[in-house]
């Protein structure tokens, strides 16, 4: 067997042959690994699942309580047709994994999604080594360069004062899996009442599931007046923006907490008025961090700026090869929610 053999890019997924699974597969398959429950990285269909045990109730949640799910810690390891698997944290959300297959001596990675900042929610990234790194690259532009986390939450609650003191609601646009989570643990509570949307009401509490302790919140219900709501911060998912939805907290104030925030005009087009820039994937230093520290003959880039990245890479004297896949950006994981977000108001 040789190097290119052991993970191929296939119709259905990066898929094993000689385990026979896959890993993250975009179509029905009978062994799925998943790296995590972002909906284009976990999709419904599969006879069987394999994931961290973090993620059990947000995949339940999404796929179905019937599914067939196996759940293991991380670092744990299993044998599958005589290839040894294991989960390692990838820092990306909570319950996130890079996948690691071992096979003859040849070792590849899967990061899945990651970030090397440590947000004090998600098991902090842990760099791998092996042969074979199979790396996304959503922000692999020289632009994306990330503040530290600490100095963001303290721009978002000055923002939040400055609101309440003007008699405005706060909204803040976030992923209801990841983002949202982020957001309720990084804000100051002392700063007031903070609301959620059904759709980060329904996976707070699978997440809670685990023994997770997050800030305290309120779901948006009917009954609530505009009183309730007064100088509070109300999370909510990105489908909401620009939503009959928001006519009822009156007075308002808009905001999103993404990656995308650090390009100029986002806020703009999105009607926004104001943007974080809080992402929950690496920026352009940590894919390089991230890539130098797996110590990888070669490095295949998936989803983001595949070939900015990769030419970057094999300029730098790591080889690198871009794969096409249909994992999405941030953007197109939002949409594939909206059902879910719609039915949660």
């Amino acid at each position: 067997m040789t190097l290119a053999q052991l993970l191929t890019f296939t119709d259905k997924g990066i898929y094993c042959n000689a385990g026979n699974f896959y890993i993250d597969p975009w179509r029905p398959v009978d062994y799925a690994v998943i790296t995590h429950a972002h909906s284009d990285h976990a999709r419904p269909g599969s006879k069987h699942y394999l994931a961290h045990k973090h993620s059990e109730p947000i995949l339940r949640l999404r796929l179905g309580h019937e599914i067939s799910l196996q759940t293991v810690e991380y670092g744990q390891t299993w044998m599958q047709n005589g290839v040894k698997i294991s989960l390692h944290p990838a820092g990306h959300i909570v319950g996130s994994a890079q996948v690691r297959v071992e096979y003859k001596g040849e070792i590849w990675v899967v990061s899945g999604d990651y970030k090397v900042e440590n947000d004090g929610l998600s098991t902090p990234f842990e760099p791998v080594k092996c042969h074979h790194f199979i790396s996304e690259c959503t922000f692999g532009m020289p632009i994306y360069r990330w503040k530290p986390q600490a100095e963001i939450f303290d721009n978002m609650n000055a923002w939040w004062q400055e609101n309440k003191a003007n008699g405005k609601v706060s909204v803040v646009f976030a992923y209801s899996l990841g983002k949202a989570q982020r957001v309720l643990q990084g804000i100051n509570p002392d700063i007031g009442s903070v609301f959620v949307h059904g759709a980060v009401w329904n996976v707070n509490k699978a997440i809670e599931e685990n023994g997770m302790v997050l800030n305290p919140y309120t779901r948006v219900e009917a009954g609530q007046t505009k009183k309730d709501w007064e100088g509070a911060l109300v999370i909510a998912p990105g489908s909401a923006l620009g939503s009959p939805w928001l006519k009822k907290f009156g007075d308002y104030a808009t905001a999103s907490a993404s990656g995308w925030m650090q390009v100029r005009g986002q806020k703009r087009r999105n009607a926004l008025d104001t943007g974080f820039v809080l992402s929950d994937h690496a920026d352009w230093p940590g894919l390089n961090e991230a890539v130098l520290a797996t110590e990888a003959q070669k490095v295949w880039t998936t989803h983001g700026y595949t070939a900015v990245f990769s030419r970057w890479l094999n300029d730098n004297g790591i080889e690198s090869e871009e794969v096409v896949t249909q994992f999405g950006t941030e953007t197109e994981e939002e949409s594939t929610q909206a059902f879910e977000e719609k039915t949660a108001d």
